[in-house]
């Protein structure tokens, strides 16, 4: 009899020996891919937070790129800084756009002759978005494509010189924005807000002082 409890002992310890390696496995195996996923969610957070770091620094660059034409063309002709770099924010996407990396124009200001380009556009006619072409002026520089947009709100449209008058004597870059609108400068419903709001988002009315 004892030699058959012996086996049967050993026999025990042999099932919980090979249990016990069999969650060890297990629990190897979890740690692993537990680690796995940790470090390539960690990885992937590391490449966004690169990502946002590059991006924020781009849109420091063009600030500061487009700030002292812009200041010049305020402190020359009342023109607020503000304005004129949101404009150029928005209808430029941050100087990505192909029409300001290529052609410099910032402001997306057509024009016909030699010097213009026919590219498609985006405007918002009868309450939807609908895609154009249209021809568009080409600038030898950024600077250039600002002191062309102060000169259009300075003498306004060859159909209405004055089209632009009240973005001219705003008090404030919120007047100067709803005067834009108002004056059809863009076609977007929203386009005082935004400009607005990039106002704020970046502090460009700091430019105004």
């Amino acid at each position: 009899m004892a030699r058959k409890r012996k086996r049967r002992t050993t026999s025990r310890r042999k099932k919980r020996s090979s249990s016990t390696k069999w969650i060890t496995t297990i629990l190897v195996i979890l740690v692993v891919l537990m680690g796995g996923y940790i470090g390539h969610h960690l990885y992937q957070r590391h490449l966004q937070q690169e990502i946002i770091e590059k991006q924020q620094n781009s849109k420091r660059l063009f600030i500061k790129a487009i700030a002292p034409e812009a200041q010049a063309m305020q402190n020359q002709y009342h023109s607020k800084a503000s304005i004129t770099m949101a404009q150029a924010i928005l209808e430029s996407n941050w100087g990505t756009s192909k029409l300001a990396s290529q052609y410099h124009n910032l402001f997306g200001i057509k024009g016909t002759g030699p010097n213009s380009k026919l590219m498609t556009t985006k405007e918002y006619t009868k309450g939807k978005w609908i895609v154009i072409k249209d021809r568009f002026k080409v600038y030898p520089s950024w600077s250039a494509s600002i002191k062309d947009h102060t000169q259009l709100m300075l003498n306004g449209t060859q159909y209405k010189q004055e089209n632009y008058e009240k973005v001219i004597k705003a008090q404030n870059y919120r007047e100067a924005a709803q005067a834009l609108q108002d004056a059809n400068y863009a076609t977007d419903p929203d386009y005082a807000s935004k400009l607005i709001n990039v106002i704020k988002t970046y502090n460009l009315d700091k430019y105004d002082n």
